[in-house]
């Protein structure tokens, strides 16, 4: 009986520990929280659900649209119907090394590879790829030493 006990105590601490299989997971180059780039508006609703606020407005590339999510995910649809940006703020998503918001920047440049960092002023960005038009990046943000916003996106310019 109590061997019984210990056992259901460990996997009752095991499951409150571990990360779960369908926490949302950031990939790098391809997306954040099931949204990848290049899904249309409705594989993101398939795979997030209702965003809890659309918006619509424009910038120096054209019409853009945002889901925006609970758990400080955005996703924009720049010029198109098809995602080319996916970002997150929330404390929920990690890449599978255990990278996200609140990470050190330590823990980025040694969980990451391939990253390059530049800095200006007290805001380092870390990212991969060499950012060339076309190309696919993820974009560690990192303020007072801490990341504070990670966006995975096509280099538009």
């Amino acid at each position: 009986m109590k061997r019984l006990a210990l056992l259901a105590a460990v996997v009752v601490a095991v499951s409150v520990v571990a990360p779960s299989s369908a926490s949302a997971l950031i990939q790098i180059d391809r997306g954040i929280a099931g949204a990848r780039l290049g899904n249309t508006k409705a594989q993101v609703r398939a795979a997030l659900g209702q965003p809890r606020r659309v918006v619509n407005g424009r910038n120096e590339f054209g019409p853009f649209t945002q889901f925006r999510y609970a758990g400080g995910i955005i996703v924009t649809f720049q010029s198109g119907n098809t995602v080319t940006a996916v970002q997150t703020t929330g404390l929920g998503d990690r890449t599978a090394r255990g990278v996200g918001v609140r990470s050190t920047g330590r823990a980025v440049r040694r969980r990451v590879p391939g990253l390059r960092c530049t800095a200006s002023g007290n805001l380092r960005i870390c990212e991969t790829g060499t950012g060339l038009p076309g190309q696919r990046v993820t974009a560690f943000f990192i303020r007072s030493g801490r990341v504070f916003r990670v966006t995975v996106a096509f280099v538009i310019d």
